[in-house]
């Protein structure tokens, strides 16, 4: 039995209240990962998800003999009242308080803790599953010792690299069965490539200005893509168009920064995207994770998630906002992809249960 256990726990509601979910993801002192759930709710509110997470991880916690109990939360109003920092003065929320506080009195020592959201991306995606299916969701994630062979991503990138450090945080956390065996950038000058580097990995420079046509450029993509013995692409700020090969169909993703397939396509990329949606007007934006094709921003949609659009925003304060829940998407995507859910009808991405 593990003395010492890690818990990340998420609740969630849609309408607050309205349809709400719980989750929690369990690991021992070394990352191994022993147990995760989702519980689907019914109509309650985000406090009360909150607080139902927190109870049935603790719950999960002391069935698997724990002593020690570290808890994970990205909500810093329940961090801080669990920590007695913060008054509670719903008297719906008194009980589930009172509930909490007796289970953790059962453990040795324990600290519950805030954590932003994009690194909460596995208990975020099981509440969404469990909200989606509206019911409860039981979900083994992988371990390092499993016979489940770790999916080997290659990385597309044309900048600072930022969605490959998420993959390869997700890895590190386990929340991703996978190793990036190839990384590619279209430029040589950036500071992807040197972050890369740092993190371990070997770069390849593939510039399109070093090839003739697009066809020998895309040859190049391949090539390396080939000696990474590569089972998914993963455009991570990537800019350069290029030919897919055959072989690589339907296994090529691309994130982009809005609800496609608005402000999509030619010229539709970082800053120029957020500057769009804020012209536009709109009072929601978000992220897509879509197959490509060989057309900017056309490919099956695969995962998009939204977020609030804020009247004081600038471009910049939206774009940290996208990025929280392209932190969470991209993970969750490559993961439906390594577990064979996804199936690809016509235009549109169907996701097993």
């Amino acid at each position: 039995m593990p003395e010492k256990i890690i818990a990340y726990t998420d609740g969630g509601s849609r309408g607050n209240p309205g349809p709400a979910a719980a989750a929690f993801v369990l690991s021992d002192a070394q990352g191994t990962p022993l147990e995760s759930k989702a519980f689907f709710l019914g109509e309650a509110t985000n406090n009360v998800a909150e607080y139902t997470a927190i109870i049935k991880a603790t719950e999960a916690a002391l069935r698997h003999g724990a002593e020690e109990l570290t808890i994970f939360s990205d909500s810093e109003l329940l961090v801080r009242q669990l920590n007695g920092r913060y008054k509670i003065k719903s008297e719906n929320i008194i009980p589930l308080y009172r509930q909490a506080a007796d289970l953790l009195g059962r453990f040795r020592s324990w600290s519950v803790c805030h954590v932003t959201r994009e690194k909460n991306g596995r208990a975020d995606g099981l509440v969404n599953l469990s909200l989606d299916r509206r019911a409860d969701v039981e979900n083994q994630p992988f371990s390092a010792g499993a016979n489940k062979k770790a999916v080997r991503l290659g990385v597309l990138i044309s900048g600072g690299g930022t969605t490959l450090m998420n993959i390869l945080d997700c890895v590190k956390r386990g929340e991703l069965n996978a190793q990036v065996s190839a990384v590619i950038s279209s430029r040589s000058a950036v500071a992807g490539v040197e972050r890369a580097k740092n993190a371990g990995l070997n770069v390849k420079v593939v510039r399109q200005k070093d090839y003739n046509n697009i066809d020998d450029f895309s040859k190049g993509i391949e090539k390396e893509l080939l000696a990474g013995q590569v089972d998914l692409v993963v455009q991570g700020g990537w800019l350069c168009l290029w030919k897919i090969p055959e072989r690589y169909e339907n296994r090529v993703m691309n994130i982009h920064p809005a609800l496609l397939p608005s402000f999509g396509g030619r010229g539709m990329w970082g800053h120029h995207v957020h500057e769009a949606v804020l012209e536009a007007g709109c009072k929601i934006s978000g992220c897509t994770v879509h197959f490509c094709t060989n057309e900017y921003d056309k490919g099956p949609i695969i995962v998009q998630r939204a977020c609030e659009v804020k009247d004081t925003d600038s471009h910049a304060t939206l774009a940290a906002r996208v990025f929280e829940q392209e932190c969470i998407a991209y993970p969750q995507a490559i993961r439906l992809f390594a577990d064979g859910r996804l199936v690809i009808e016509g235009r549109k991405v169907k996701i097993r249960l």
